[in-house]
């Protein structure tokens, strides 16, 4: 957080998981480059070059669908949300496999003529006219730009210094990366391929990124649809009745200005916060209360409820909003206070006694 940065964030549950997914990919590697070999015998046979870039470009490939995935699955499944927290050290492995695969295919296909291989990539093919004949390895070349410029900055020490908006906006090029991948394989890959598995293998994964980004937003939208009026004053929000707050989480309401509020219950009291994490944006109210405090369910950012601030040293801030109950009903007010300011929580009363 804001106290101090390490190289690699390293936990025993991150080395599990880089150590997984590496394993994994490697796997992967071997596998894709045996099949193809036994599916591509003499006379059809193809060189074991070919064969490791192929597999290292569509690992690459499968990777960065992962990556676009998570986000969105962790909506409806949030038992993948430990995928999401690690998801950076899967961004940064995703990069050093396509530039794996770039060194190969730079030194592969403009290695051995008079021009510097950067500069046969660049200007050995400028037939931009035609579809059969596109520079794809351009637009290749392109994504890997972007995916270095993401996991050059994907470190805590960037996000703090850039902000977590700037930083944000940044880390949303790689749909450029994406989009440019996507067009690379379709006009080169695919284009000499005559199975049919690769191209319904890539149809398949693009329409489940789209669909699956569809889904969330649309499931966000619907919710924040429900944005309740506020009274009389303009100011309090009906939130729902007290009693139907879970202990230790929390549930969030739309204000009119279109800010989120995330409403906690420790035990009988109930604190309201921003639903944004200062780190990236993550939405605190879909985690829980852990050790006294406020979760994101992102990456584990803490904060206190009845203040919006990180526990010592930390010195993250998040807005705060003043709660009451009436009748059993939890209000918030809908005009957030400044960053880090305390407010008093609102307590539970006690149910009235049934009459005899």
């Amino acid at each position: 957080m804001s106290v101090g940065y390490t190289w690699v964030q390293w936990s025993h549950h991150k080395r599990v998981y880089d150590a997984t997914m590496a394993v994994a990919a490697l796997l992967y590697i071997i596998g894709f480059v045996a099949i193809s070999k036994v599916m591509h015998q003499s006379p059809r046979a193809i060189s074991d070059e070919v064969l490791i870039l192929r597999a290292l470009g569509s690992c690459a490939f499968v990777l960065l669908h992962m990556i676009l995935m998570i986000g969105p699955a962790c909506r409806f499944v949030p038992r993948l949300l430990p995928l999401l927290s690690n998801r950076r050290h899967l961004g940064v492995m995703t990069f050093l496999i396509a530039l794996a695969h770039a060194a190969i295919s730079i030194g592969y296909y403009h290695g051995f003529g008079h021009l510097n291989p950067l500069v046969s990539l660049l200007v050995s093919n400028t037939n931009f006219a035609s579809l059969t004949g596109f520079p794809y390895q351009l637009l290749g070349l392109g994504a890997l730009v972007i995916l270095f410029l993401l996991a050059a900055t994907s470190h805590d020490f960037w996000l703090k210094n850039l902000g977590s908006a700037a930083w944000k906006r940044l880390h949303m090029l790689v749909y450029v990366a994406y989009a440019l991948l996507v067009a690379h394989v379709a006009l080169g890959a695919l284009q000499g391929d005559r199975g049919w598995l690769a191209p319904v293998a890539t149809a398949v994964g693009v329409v489940s990124v789209v669909s699956l980004h569809l889904a969330a937003g649309w499931r966000e939208v619907a919710r924040d649809r429900r944005t309740v009026a506020p009274d009389a004053s303009g100011q309090w929000i009906d939130a729902g009745a007290a009693d139907d707050f879970p202990i230790n989480r929390a549930r969030t309401v739309c204000a009119p200005n279109g800010e989120r509020i995330a409403i906690f219950r420790e035990k009988d009291a109930l604190s309201a916060v921003s639903n944004v994490c200062a780190h990236q944006g993550g939405p605190l109210g879909e985690g829980r209360i852990i050790d006294g405090c406020i979760t994101c369910p992102w990456h584990g950012w803490q904060y206190k409820a009845k203040d919006g601030c990180s526990p010592p040293p930390f010195e993250e801030r998040i807005a705060t909003y003043q709660v009451r109950i009436v009748d059993r009903r939890v209000q918030v007010n809908a005009n957030a206070l400044p960053p880090g300011t305390a407010t008093t929580p609102a307590t539970l009363p006690p149910e009235a006694p049934a009459d005899a």
